[in-house]
């Protein structure tokens, strides 16, 4: 491959046409169904969708066939087949809808404006996972343009990820004979530990959530009258995740939620830490003399990506501040998310997770945990040495360093699902969600000369993909 010639050309698709095109879709509030429940009426995921199918059908990639897929009750999905050389196929695969708006964008900016900015393109799902359906066939044009032959080429992209992409394995099941048996699996929805090099995913936590509730009375109680005789149900809350976690340290205790670290993961961590140094954790808008749970930066990469840690993400039945009077509550509600090892078993860590909260209650409280969702992590198989290569080749090339490898700290559900389907295949899981991207959050940003550098990095994987045994 041409590498000169292979960025040339990424580069112009991306300014002249991804771009504008991305720039077009953040405007689309096309929130995922678990955000916009009347997304058929709103009418925004189809808006993208065509979009992306006009758009995709306008690229110079001879034979491509493009089908939008709709199964009953589902999102929609995008299924591109490009012809290869090679009796073989390669998976890639995006997604296309979004997370809620959230609070706190700053001044300029806004979740549903595109806006660019020292080479940001902000707004929301430009990096998660918009970009991405624009990185893979920009990487197949870019072997088109110089006659390079590839395997089969099979492009999902769904519609449902944000919502824990439970429409997916249904349209995986429907598409299976189409699909084949990938000996390769590229997914661009992950992360990267900074814009200097290709980062590579090699595992993925795993997640846990639900509802804590606790009840200690049918009507709230003034708290002179019943401060001291009723038990607060704040406080048996605040009991009952000590059951979980040690308060003083984010140590979680019991051993269904861990799981061993392989010896592989913390040497790449251990690889990875200088690389990052103090950005482990100065990425993180910390708040006054707040720091983080350590200073070494290896600790800190395993906590994130191998050990398990919890979250209070909302609650309910405490009033604003401002309008709080002095009453005993009847009772609490906390909704806590729990990350789990890669290779902990979701569903089980899930009935652990119940069986732990609801157990004798103190004092006799009413106490019940409803579990929201249980999704279980994923781990790379070992890597394959073309495949090794062939990614520290791509980074040197295009980032001019070489590549890293890391695992994540986040859930992306279907990867467990495709490495159960597919296990004979190689993955490479990899992204542009860097230092301050912040999917998800406010100021959401995809870094374009970060997206331009994968583009190319993944045409140089395909390449070598097709004469890894030739």
């Amino acid at each position: 491959m041409d590498t000169k010639a292979a960025a040339a050309f990424v580069g112009k698709l991306w300014d002249e046409s991804a771009i504008p095109e991305l720039q077009e879709y953040v405007r689309i509030p096309n929130k995922s169904v678990a955000f916009d429940p009347e997304w058929r009426a709103h009418g925004y995921m189809d808006r993208v969708v065509e979009r992306f199918r006009k758009w995709a059908l306008g690229q110079e990639i001879a034979a491509m066939r493009l089908e939008v897929v709709r199964l009953e009750n589902r999102t929609p999905l995008l299924f591109l087949e490009i012809p290869g050389d090679a009796d073989d196929t390669v998976l890639l695969y995006g997604h296309l809808d979004k997370q809620p708006e959230m609070a706190g964008w700053r001044t300029g900016l806004d979740p549903w404006t595109p806006v660019i900015e020292n080479d940001r393109l902000y707004g929301r799902g430009a990096a998660d996972d918009g970009y991405a359906m624009f990185a893979c066939l920009g990487a197949i044009g870019a072997l088109k343009a110089q006659k390079i032959p590839h395997a089969r080429m099979v492009v999902v992209i769904e519609a449902c990820e944000e919502s824990g992409s439970f429409d997916l394995p249904h349209y995986i099941d429907h598409l299976a004979p189409r699909i084949g048996q990938p000996s390769l699996v590229v997914a661009l929805d992950s992360g990267c530990g900074n814009y200097e090099q290709l980062w590579c995913t090699t595992s993925l936590r795993g997640l846990v959530g639900g509802t804590l509730t606790v009840k200690v009375l049918n009507e709230g109680m003034h708290s002179g009258d019943a401060g001291g005789v009723v038990p607060c149900s704040f406080r048996i809350a605040r009991a009952l995740l000590s059951r979980l976690e040690d308060e003083k340290t984010g140590e979680i205790l019991r051993a269904e939620f861990h799981s061993e670290i392989p010896a592989a993961r913390i040497e790449q961590a251990r690889a990875a830490a200088p690389i990052l140094g103090a950005g482990v954790h100065t990425k993180f808008p910390f708040a006054g003399n707040t720091r983080a749970l350590s200073a070494d930066a290896t600790e800190l990469i395993l906590n994130r990506t191998w050990r398990p840690a919890l979250t209070i993400i909302g609650a309910d039945g405490l009033p604003a501040a401002a309008n709080a009077g002095n009453v005993l509550r009847p009772e609490t509600s906390l909704k806590l998310s729990l990350r789990l090892p890669p290779t902990c078993d979701a569903e089980a860590a899930n009935r652990a997770l119940k069986r732990l909260m609801e157990d004798d209650p103190p004092y006799g409280a009413i106490v019940s945990f409803k579990p929201n969702w249980a999704a279980t992590g994923w781990n790379a198989p070992a890597i394959a040495p073309w495949l090794e290569a062939s990614l520290d080749s791509a980074s040197r090339a295009y980032f001019g360093k070489p590549a890293a490898h890391m695992g994540e700290g986040g859930t992306i559900p279907f990867m467990a699902m495709l490495g159960e389907r597919f296990p004979a295949a190689q993955f490479l899981i990899t992204g542009v969600l860097g230092p301050g991207a912040n999917a998800h959050g406010p100021n959401e940003f995809l870094h374009i000369p970060t997206a331009k550098r994968l583009t190319a990095a993944v045409a140089q994987v395909l390449a070598d993909h097709f004469n890894r045994a030739r």
